[in-house]
């Protein structure tokens, strides 16, 4: 049971990750573009974006089942 839980936290994380990269890279681009500083701008975008992704997937673990009474 622990290992299906354990499977879906980390699909959890990933999914935000993945999701926070696209949008991060998005806004990073668009300021770069905005800016003329494409170079500048896109690896920023990614790096905040996946800052958020990993919270998003970090808050959507703790919004689960709470089978195990927080402990594993």
């Amino acid at each position: 049971m622990s290992e299906n839980n354990n499977n879906n936290k980390k699909s959890n994380n990933s999914s935000g990750l993945t999701i926070g990269m696209c949008i991060g890279i998005a806004i990073g681009t668009a300021v770069g573009v905005a800016t003329k500083d494409i170079g500048l701008w896109m690896p920023i975008g990614l790096s905040l974006g996946m800052g958020l992704g990993l919270a998003i997937g970090h808050n959507s673990d703790n919004n689960g089942d709470d089978e195990t009474g927080g402990q594993e």
